[in-house]
């Protein structure tokens, strides 16, 4: 019995292709539409296919660290050097500052919650005794960095 539907040649170029476009966030049947493929091609190509599979999962690893190495920066702050234009002495000269993000609180809980499930998690849960107040020790953790940084 042969499968029906057109059948689906595969070029080593849509390795690249797939890389790139998954360094975007793009999911299997997003992929598969954007190269013009059925959802089970995708899934078979990066079964049946080393190179297609490490191509869509070294694309996709990246963009998780991107994002998350972002959503960290949030969670603790961070500092930014930016260099801009500016008439000094009635000459335009590079000027350097440096701005600070200080940690946003929401970062902090969605990345608690999702690396620390057990203490972070939303749900109803009977204390243990002798339980440490977690926001106080967030809140104490967000003021040594923000001491650190003053030093």
């Amino acid at each position: 019995m042969t499968a029906m539907g057109r059948p689906s040649h595969f070029d080593p170029e849509l390795c690249e292709q797939a890389h790139s476009y998954c360094l975007l966030g793009a999911t299997n049947d997003e992929l598969a539409e954007f190269l013009h493929v059925s959802p089970r091609t995708i899934d078979r190509w990066i079964a049946e296919r080393a190179d297609f599979g490490d191509a869509v999962r070294s694309g996709r690893v990246a963009a998780d660290a991107r994002v998350a190495r972002a959503l960290y920066g949030r969670a603790v702050g961070y500092d930014r050097t930016v260099e801009r234009m500016a008439v000094v002495a009635g000459e335009l000269k590079p000027v350097t500052s440096t701005i600070h993000y200080p940690a946003n609180v929401q970062a902090c809980i969605f990345w608690l919650r999702a690396r620390r499930r057990q203490t972070w998690h939303d749900g109803p849960k009977d204390p243990p005794s002798n339980t440490v107040d977690n926001i106080a020790l967030l809140e104490a953790a967000a003021e040594s960095v923000r001491h650190h940084d003053r030093d």
